[in-house]
Parts: C-alpha cells; sequence; structure tokens
C-alpha cells in the first residue's frame, strides 16, 4: 500500500540534496524530480502484465528514458510524444507494443509516424479506423471505448459519458467492427479510461462495461487496459487506493474473458499522474511579502504559466518553506501564495471557482524558497511562455546526484522563429 507522503511545512531537502543549494545551482523556478518515487510507483502496480506510462503528465525523456528502464511501457497521444518516446530509447513493436498511439484523431503527422513505424494505434474514434485502414490495412488495434459514464476530480478531467469527447461510444462498437473488417484490421485490444480519481465503486463498473464490451468483440481480443487516473495523496487527509484490491477487480474480470475465450489475456495499466506527481517539487523564490489589508501574500517569481493546475482546476498542492539561512525554528501564519504574472488568477492557493485560499506556512521573508509539491504530474508539460515568461529548468536527482535533463529556455529562445515584416 503506498506510504503518504511528508506534509510538513518546512522542506530542507529533495532526494538527499539542499534545497537552498538546488536553487543556488540551477536557478528560480525549477522543477525537481525525485526518480527513487518513480521507481517505487512502479514498483506499486508490479502484478500488472504491462504498466504503459501516459507519459502526458511529465514528457521530459529523462523521465521516460527512467521508466523505460524499469520495465514500463509507453502511451504517445501525439506525434511529439512518439518522437518523445523515440528519443527515450522506446523501440516499436513487441508483444504488447512497446508504443501505443492513443488519440481521438489522427493529425496528419501522427498517421504518417504510426505507419512508418508501424506503431500499434489506441483509436479513439470511428473515423481513424477508416484513415488508417487506408494506408495501412491489416494491421492490429485497440479500441478506446467510452462506456457512457465518467468519473473524475474535476467535471475538466471525466473522460466518460455524452459530454465527454474521448473514445468510441459504445453504442457504436458493431459499426467499428464492420469498419475493421473491411481493411482486415485486427481488434485485438480493448481501453477504457472514465476519467482522473476513480475509486473503487466507479473500477467495479468499469470492470463490469469491459467485461461485457469484450465478449460482445469476441475472441480477437488479447488485452485488455485499465486505463489510469489512479489517484495520489495531494493532502494529508487523503487516502490511496488499495492497489490490491484494485488488481483483483481487473484480474477476475480477466480470469473470466480468458475461460470465455479459451487464450490468454494481457492486462494493461495506465499510469500517469500516479508515477509522476509526487516525485515533482516546483522551487520558486519568496520575492515579495505583501499585506493587502487582511492578507499576507508571498508572491514567488513561479506562476500558472509554471504550474497551470491550480487556475485550471482548482487543485491542491502541498507548500513548504525552504528557508534560505539555517533558522527553522519559525512560527507560522495563514498566507495566500501568488505568482509574478499580470492576472488576479495567478494564485497557488485557490480553490475551484478561482476563490482565493490561505495556507497556514511558516513565516518566511523575501529570498528564502518556496516549494510547491505533488508537482510532477501536468506541471511543466501544461506550462507556457505567458507574459513572455521563459520556461523553467527541470532538474532529475538519482542516487542522491542532480542532473539537469532539460535547460531553462533563454530570451533568445523566447523569440526563436518569429520575425517583424519587413521594412522600407
Amino acid at each position: 500500500m503506498p506510504v503518504v507522503g511528508d506534509f510538513s511545512t518546512i522542506r530542507t531537502e529533495i532526494g538527499g540534496l539542499s534545497v537552498s543549494e538546488l536553487a543556488k545551482q540551477f536557478g528560480t523556478p525549477t522543477y525537481v524530480y525525485d526518480a527513487a518515487k518513480i521507481i517505487e510507483r512502479l514498483n506499486d502496480l508490479s502484478a500488472f502484465d504491462a504498466i504503459r506510462y501516459a507519459q502526458k503528465a511529465n514528457s521530459n525523456i529523462a523521465i521516460v528514458d527512467l521508466v523505460r528502464r524499469h520495465g514500463g511501457l509507453v502511451d504517445a497521444v501525439s506525434a511529439g510524444e512518439i518522437h518523445r518516446a523515440l528519443a527515450a530509447g522506446y523501440k516499436p513493436g513487441g508483444e504488447p507494443p512497446a508504443i501505443v498511439f492513443t488519440a481521438d484523431i489522427f493529425d496528419h503527422d501522427a498517421l504518417a509516424l504510426v505507419v512508418e513505424h508501424d506503431i500499434h494505434v489506441n483509436c479513439g474514434s470511428p473515423d481513424m479506423i477508416n484513415q488508417l485502414g487506408e494506408v495501412a490495412p491489416g494491421r492490429n488495434i485497440t479500441l478506446r471505448v467510452n462506456p457512457g459514464f465518467g468519473h473524475g476530480h474535476s467535471r475538466k478531467t471525466n473522460t466518460g459519458g455524452e459530454q465527454s469527447k474521448h473514445g468510441i461510444w459504445h453504442e457504436q462498437i458493431d459499426d467499428c467492427l464492420r469498419r475493421a473488417d473491411q481493411y482486415g484490421i485486427g481488434v485485438t485490444g480493448l481501453h477504457m479510461h472514465i476519467g482522473s480519481g476513480t475509486d473503487l465503486e466507479h473500477l467495479a463498473q468499469v470492470c463490469g462495461a469491459m467485461e461485457k464490451l469484450a465478449l460482445s468483440v469476441g475472441r480477437t481480443v488479447t488485452n485488455i487496459s485499465a486505463g489510469g487516473g489512479l489517484p495520489i495523496a495531494y493532502k494529508q487527509e487523503d487516502s490511496f487506493i488499495d492497489i490490491e484490491q484494485y488488481f483483483g477487480l481487473w484480474d477476475a474480470t480477466r480470469k473470466r474473458l480468458e475461460a470465455s475465450f479459451g487464450h490468454k489475456i494481457s492486462l494493461e495499466i495506465e499510469p500517469g499522474r500516479y508515477l509522476s506527481a509526487e516525485c515533482g517539487y516546483l522551487i520558486a523564490e519568496i520575492r515579495a511579502v505583501k499585506q493587502m489589508g487582511g492578507n499576507t501574500f508571498y508572491v514567488v517569481d513561479a506562476g500558472f504559466n509554471n504550474l497551470a493546475r491550480p487556475i485550471m482546476y482548482g487543485s491542491y498542492h502541498p507548500i513548504s518553506i525552504a528557508p534560505v539561512t539555517g533558522d527553522h525554528q519559525r512560527g507560522t501564519h495563514d498566507v495566500v501564495v501568488g505568482g509574478p504574472l499580470c492576472e488576479s488568477g495567478d494564485i497557488f492557493t485557490q480553490e475551484a471557482g478561482g476563490f482565493v485560499a490561505k495556507r497556514t506556512l511558516p513565516v518566511a521573508g523575501v529570498g528564502d524558497y518556496l516549494v510547491i509539491e505533488c508537482a510532477g504530474a501536468y506541471g511543466f508539460v501544461m506550462g507556457s511562455n505567458y507574459n513572455s515568461k521563459p520556461l523553467a529548468a527541470e532538474v532529475l536527482i538519482q542516487d542522491q546526484e542532480a542532473h539537469l535533463v532539460r535547460a531553462r529556455q533563454t530570451y533568445e529562445d523566447l523569440l526563436r522563429g518569429e520575425s517583424v515584416l519587413p521594412r522600407d
């Protein structure tokens, strides 16, 4: 059973290295990832036949390579992510496939790459079957199916039901099988992902829907995917899902299908956030302490251009202070934590709907460091250059050694590709 992380409000180390020394060496804002946490979470899921990392959560090729070296497969949702998987050392092919392309459409680049490298496709729309069949008939595919219901910690992370664009509507499966037959395509896999934060009650529904679906598709099915959405603990009162029970429900489904089909069924899981969230820390420097009526603000040099989850979803992240001096015995007070952007919504301590919230944190001053924790998933990958802010650096710690795995974007990088109109 996973152990809930350290929720203390003073943090001096990450992966055995000093926070203040990391900040001085690499600057701020900087994402720091602890490789040991990713490896620990991979081990949690070892009962599954295949662990397929949803790299959209954190696609730095050093992270993707780390997953590969510890036995994980990879999911790609774009042509760019296919390139990342290849750059991280994954080879197309294999059984189960090392790389799977999962999407609701083919853009032209993605379709060309899938054909060129013979990458297995998890189709999320009926039209994808025709588009693949026209250029690469005779291949095997997986169908991503929307079972008609969903689940998520936010309506923006719910990927099932009729208001979701994701997957093939469950009532269209017969049509998809006819499309596949037209091109000699075999439907060998089924995938069902209803959203993030899945609990065991919803999971039982998904397992039942998957079993019914597989039986309707028939004996060509050799692989089922449990999808992703495994929750992690962002707050001390949060709990992890019981992985043994989670696996047990899926394994029982798999075994019933094996009995019906008379052959082995491979069982996959597709974690993204579960592998990478807890490994990540966004280190920022406090650049101002402001009193605004009854609110004290810590204003830091990282903003929603670096971490968008709070402004997008009202997401909660643990926050700690790393004193720049050796004085760790500090009182606490309630503060609001904001960033440097010219936007009122640039607040890290906000709730869903944009409501500003306070957080009890140690007394700190300009020059102290503030660490936003559990930030390894949907952090850097959702970053932007808003307000013409350069993208942050990324650092991976392994065996108490820090490696710069993405250099901080320069101002020259920021302007690259732009041009002014010719002058008379």
